[in-house]
This record gives C-alpha cells, sequence and structure tokens, in this order.
C-alpha cells in the first residue's frame, strides 16, 4: 500500500488545477453579451428612430429581426451544449423554428408589392455591402465563439463549429439592420442567404478543425 500510495504522489506531484468550464446557458450569455456591446456601439451610430419607423410599417420586417435575433441566442446557446460530449447532436435543432420564422417572414416581404416608407430597393452594390457587412462582422464574433468552445472539446466540431457560425451570422444579419434603408426584395434576401451560408460553411470547415485538434 505504501507503494501504492507514494505512485500515486508521484503521478499527480506536478498537476496543476482544471478551471470548470462555463455552463452553457453562461458561456451563451457571455457571447451574447459581446454581441449586444457590439450593437450599443453600432447604435450610436445609427438613426433608430427611422429603425422603428420601418420596423412598425409592416409585421414581415419586425418578424424577420425578431426571427434572426432569436436564431442567434438560440443557436449560441445550442453551440455550447454540443461542445459538451454528453450533449445529443439534435442539441443542433433548437435554432431551427427560429430560423424558419427569419427565413419565411424575409420572404413574405418579398411578396409585397409597396415598399416600406423610408426604404428603397437595394441596388447590387448595396446588397454586396450587405455581403461584406455581414460576412466581416461574423468573423470576430465567430473567432470568439470558437474560442470559447475550445476548452470545452467537442465529440462532433464540424457540427458544433457549424451551429456557432449560425449563431455568429444571425447576429450580423440583426446588427445589420443598424444600416439597411432597402425594403425587402428576392435580390436582397438571395444576397443574405449566401453570406449566413458561407459563415456557417467557413466555421465548419476552419472552426471544426480547430476545435478537433
Amino acid at each position: 500500500m505504501a507503494d501504492v500510495e507514494r505512485l500515486i504522489q508521484d503521478l499527480s506531484a506536478d498537476l496543476t488545477p482544471v478551471r470548470r468550464l462555463l455552463s452553457p446557458g453562461v458561456a451563451a450569455l457571455s457571447w451574447l453579451g459581446a454581441v449586444t456591446a457590439l450593437a450599443l456601439a453600432l447604435g450610436a451610430f445609427a438613426d433608430l428612430e427611422a429603425i422603428g419607423r420601418r420596423l412598425a410599417a409592416t409585421p414581415d420586417m419586425w418578424l424577420a429581426v425578431a426571427g434572426s435575433c432569436a436564431t442567434a441566442v438560440l443557436a449560441a446557446f445550442a453551440a455550447f451544449q454540443l461542445g459538451r460530449p454528453d450533449r445529443s447532436p439534435l442539441w443542433s435543432l433548437l435554432p431551427l423554428p427560429a430560423a424558419l420564422l427569419w427565413i419565411g417572414a424575409s420572404g413574405a416581404g418579398c411578396l409585397r408589392d409597396w415598399l416600406v416608407p423610408g426604404t428603397h430597393d437595394a441596388s447590387l452594390g448595396e446588397t454586396k455591402d450587405c455581403l461584406m457587412f455581414i460576412v466581416g462582422i461574423s468573423l470576430p464574433l465567430s473567432a470568439l465563439l470558437i474560442l470559447m468552445l475550445r476548452r470545452a472539446y467537442p465529440l462532433r466540431p464540424g457540427l458544433t463549429a457549424a451551429i456557432g457560425g449560425l449563431a455568429a451570422a444571425a447576429a450580423a444579419a440583426s446588427l445589420l439592420n443598424f444600416f439597411h434603408p432597402y425594403d425587402a426584395a428576392a435580390t436582397d434576401l438571395t444576397v443574405h442567404v449566401v453570406a449566413v451560408a458561407l459563415v456557417v460553411a467557413a466555421n465548419r470547415a476552419f472552426g471544426g478543425g480547430l476545435l478537433g485538434g
């Protein structure tokens, strides 16, 4: 027994305490806190009264914003759940209802035959700016989320990173409303879908590699 105790002491002599992981809820709230701080910074440069008038003008606009915000919140929570090795992959379905609301409301806006006051149809150059905004804002948000997830070492790194990418892209699309005086149109919606898909795919490819390494 003395030899066993000595062996245990030798093996544990240089061990350092391990910091406990934040719970998925706390981790998600921490990441969303960073998103909120960014929203406050961007909001300082936005015409909030004009945004309020546009959102109040028709249900499809505020429903689309509510859907994108809910998608960001639920996808972030799902990503941190998937970061735990004992959690079911079914957590990846958590943001699906909100994403369907986001897509459905955005698509419904394309069916209107009148413009919301204070908006106009986006030109090709303006839709390109939308794409660059969503991708550009998603990059730091994705990097922060992947950094927070790395300590968890998920068993499904690709899926976890993809859901994290959805959270970042949805958050960026929500923040775009600060500088988006364009009415819903098929071209604008298509560009948004492409931007979100690019962010999710990039997170799955690169973020998944970082989480699995």
